[in-house]
């Protein structure tokens, strides 16, 4: 069995949706601490042609706080505005629009689920089959840090795979997981290009970007375009 785990990342880049599509089932790790000013709750979009950050805010967010025990505010029309009007002439935004829109308005403000919510419900947009699971549904030894309780959640659920992005490669030691029956895999993106209006093309934007551009069987395509090492 396939396993990946990461924490969850609002309309992250496709190397994200990449490991999603790896794997048979994908822990969204959400009792590990809050990262600020990491990309937990932004990203980038296209708007007027040039990379755009977004952040949705936060009540309460700290370092100090696991995910799931931070908030959202209640309200971010101001978030569906930016989309529509950076996306509103993109070939596809009559179809993915209604459904960021949803996931915005989704009615739980606790920012795992609320994050959790956003993909799977885009997992499901691209037809993947993964399944999918909180960290925090996992009875682990939760005093356990790092690689070690990477390992644990693998063994518990049975992993014969671990799967990360390859900017983990430093964090992880293969030794340690075949000592567990457990194989490293780490994953690498190729090069992705695709038409945005008439500009220059710019790279590793939201998926966001991506579904506006391409159509569901292009972006699929897109997911196999990585490398397993």
């Amino acid at each position: 069995m396939k396993l990946g785990i990461m924490q969850p990342y609002f309309l992250p880049y496709i190397g994200y949706w990449q490991l999603i599509n790896a794997v048979d089932k994908y822990v969204i790790y959400d009792d590990v601490n809050y990262i600020v000013r990491g990309w937990i709750n932004r990203n980038n979009i296209l708007l007027d042609k040039q990379r755009h950050l977004f952040t949705f805010a936060l009540s309460g967010a700290s370092r100090n706080k696991l995910i799931n025990e931070i908030t959202i505010y209640e309200k971010q029309e101001s978030l569906i505005e930016i989309f529509a009007n950076a996306y509103k002439k993109a070939p596809f935004f009559d179809n993915v629009f209604p459904l960021v829109k949803e996931i915005i308005e989704y009615n739980d403000r606790n920012l795992a689920r609320f994050i959790g919510n956003s993909i799977m419900r885009l997992a499901n947009y691209l037809g993947l089959k993964t399944e999918f699971i909180y960290s925090s549904q996992v009875k682990k030894d939760s005093s356990l840090k790092g690689q070690k309780k990477i390992i644990n959640i693998c063994s518990i659920l049975q992993a014969t795979e671990y799967f990360n992005a390859i900017g983990g490669i430093e964090l992880y030691t293969k030794g340690d997981f075949e000592a567990n029956n457990i194989k490293l895999r780490f994953l690498k993106t190729q090069l992705i290009e695709y038409k945005q209006f008439d500009n220059v093309f710019v790279p590793n934007l939201s998926i966001l970007d991506v579904l506006m551009f391409n159509s569901v069987e292009e972006v699929k395509r897109m997911l196999d375009k990585c490398e397993v090492l």
